[in-house]
């Protein structure tokens, strides 16, 4: 079961994936992305990455699956 706080990340990323949804399928899972690495703390993208290899990365639509590979690690998580 997730918490609050993970349901509100899993909220939030599939609400900026419905955004971008509307743009051109090349453009739309790398301005995910890049949405998430530009405007998201460290916390924030772990979690999110993590949550993705759960059962509750069933709950993420497919274009938030797909930009998972450009989501950047937290610095900490690369060592």
């Amino acid at each position: 079961m997730m918490s609050n706080t993970d349901e509100r990340l899993v909220r939030m990323a599939n609400q900026i994936a419905l955004f971008m949804e509307t743009k051109p399928p090349g453009e739309a899972a790398s301005g995910l992305a890049s949405h998430i690495n530009d405007y998201w703390d460290p916390r924030m993208r772990s979690r999110l990455l993590f949550l993705a290899t759960e059962s509750e990365g069933d709950a993420l639509r497919a274009l938030v699956r797909e930009a998972l590979p450009a989501i950047r690690r937290p610095a900490a998580e690369r060592l």
